[in-house]
C-alpha cells in the first residue's frame, strides 16, 4: 500500500470513528509503527488530524472543544441510557446521600434513579446536584429530598460553577458521587475542557466517600485540557464497552470496579 493510499484510509477512519490508533493501523496496513507515525505526522501538518498519545483524533476534536448539553443529549443516547439504568439499578434503595454531577449521562441516571425510588421509601435519601436540568427534573418529585448547589451557571452545561459552587461542595461529605467525564485515559485520568467545570468536579471527587464514573465508550482514551481526577480516585466505572489495552491495564492497577451496561 502506497503512502497516499494509507493517508486516504486513515482519513476515512477518522471520519467514521473520530480516532485512530498507531498499533491498529500498523497491523491493518502491514507496516511498522514508525511508518504509521510518519503518516500521521504528514497528515497533521496538512491539518487533517491532531496527534494524541498512541494515535490521532480528527482535527475538530481538540482538548478545549465542547458541545452544548442540549446537543450532547442526542449523541450515543442508547448507550447512555443503558449505563444510566445499570447504575440506577445498583444504587436504588440503598439510601444515604448521592451527589449527581452535571452531564447528559448523569442526567439520564437521575431520571432512571427517580423511576426506581418508591415514594414511600425515601426517609434516608438525600440527593445533591449543581446541575440545573437535573434539579428541575428531580424537583418535580416532592418526595425526593434534593439540594441544589448554587453559583454562576455555565451556559454550555447548565451547571453551577465558580468559587461559590466549589466552596459549597467542599462542605459536604456525600456517601456516593455519580460523576460524568469528557475523557478518560491511562496517562491523564479523567478530564474535561473547562477549568471552572473541572474545579467543581475535583471538589466533588474530594468530598465523596465513593466515586462512580459514568462514561460511554466514546470517552475512552480521550484527553481534554483539564484533569480533575486520577484513575485511583475512581471506585467504579460504568460503561457500555469495557476498555482494552493500556487503559484496561491502568484501571486494573488502580483497582477500579467495572460495571458493563
Amino acid at each position: 500500500m502506497y503512502a497516499t493510499e494509507r493517508h486516504d484510509a486513515i482519513e476515512r477512519r477518522l471520519l467514521s470513528a473520530g480516532r485512530v490508533s498507531v498499533v491498529d493501523l500498523a497491523r491493518d496496513f502491514g507496516v511498522t509503527t514508525e511508518t504509521v507515525r510518519r503518516d500521521l505526522d504528514a497528515l497533521e501538518r496538512a491539518g487533517a488530524l491532531r496527534r494524541v498519545h498512541g494515535g490521532a483524533v480528527a482535527a475538530s476534536r481538540g482538548g478545549t472543544s465542547e458541545t452544548a448539553v442540549s446537543v450532547r443529549g442526542a449523541v450515543h443516547g442508547e448507550e447512555k441510557t443503558r449505563i444510566a439504568v445499570r447504575a440506577a439499578e445498583a444504587l436504588a434503595g440503598l439510601g444515604g446521600s448521592i451527589f449527581i454531577d452535571a452531564g447528559t449521562t448523569t442526567a439520564a441516571f437521575a431520571r432512571e434513579f427517580a423511576l426506581r425510588t418508591p415514594a414511600d421509601g425515601n426517609a434516608r435519601l438525600e440527593l445533591v446536584t449543581h446541575a440545573v436540568p437535573i434539579a428541575f427534573e428531580l424537583g418535580a418529585r416532592a418526595d425526593l429530598p434534593l439540594t441544589l448547589i448554587g453559583g454562576r451557571v455555565r451556559g454550555l452545561t447548565a451547571a453551577a460553577v465558580g468559587s461559590a459552587a466549589v466552596e459549597a461542595v467542599s462542605q459536604l461529605r456525600p456517601d456516593v458521587a455519580v460523576i460524568g467525564t469528557n475523557g478518560i485515559s491511562a496517562a491523564f485520568g479523567l478530564s474535561t475542557p473547562d477549568p471552572e467545570e473541572a474545579a467543581v468536579k475535583r471538589a466533588i471527587v474530594a468530598a465523596a466517600r465513593r466515586i462512580i464514573v459514568l462514561a460511554d465508550a466514546s470517552k475512552v482514551d480521550e484527553e481534554y485540557l483539564v484533569r480533575f481526577a486520577g484513575l485511583d480516585d475512581v471506585d467504579v466505572l460504568v460503561t457500555d464497552a469495557p476498555p482494552s489495552g493500556e487503559l484496561a491495564d491502568a484501571l486494573r492497577s488502580a483497582d477500579v470496579e467495572m460495571w458493563t451496561a
